[in-house]
């Protein structure tokens, strides 16, 4: 059994509650993702997403720095333990129509999971393609 801590990321860029929208696109951008997890230490409290981000602020004409992550983030996180097994993460990431899922071990995040990485696993890019096209399903988020 191949579990997610195996083809986590451990190389992760979090932001906080309390970082401006701006400052949460300006990471989006650096590490060329849509969504970042808003953590308290190492808490997962949010998960914050261009979408976000767009609906919250821009489209509202509000000031990217000074809306804050807390105001726009989404605070139902999914998140996957590190034994989870990678199988059953594509499936929760397809059932809930993410691209990365943040990992935890005893309530800390310790990694995440992009769909790219499920992909990466040949084995198993049958059920990555699938979530894939589940959620690129037009009327998805």
């Amino acid at each position: 059994m191949r579990t997610v801590s195996q083809i986590m990321s451990r190389n992760i860029q979090v932001c906080t509650p309390h970082d401006s929208l701006q400052r949460a696109a300006q990471i989006m951008r650096d590490i060329d993702c849509g969504s970042v997890p808003v953590c308290e230490g190492k808490k997962v409290v949010g998960i914050i997403t261009d979408r976000d981000i767009v609906l919250n602020c821009v489209a509202d004409g509000k000031d990217s720095t000074k809306v804050h992550c807390h105001d726009a983030m989404t605070t139902d996180v999914i998140t996957c333990d590190s034994n989870t097994d990678v199988h059953e993460c594509a499936r929760i990431m397809a059932q809930h129509q993410i691209r990365r899922i943040p990992i935890v071990e005893n309530g800390e995040i310790c990694g995440i999971v992009a769909i790219g990485d499920l992909a990466k696993e040949n084995i198993y890019i049958n059920e990555a393609g699938e979530a894939l096209s589940e959620i690129s399903e037009p009327g998805h988020h």
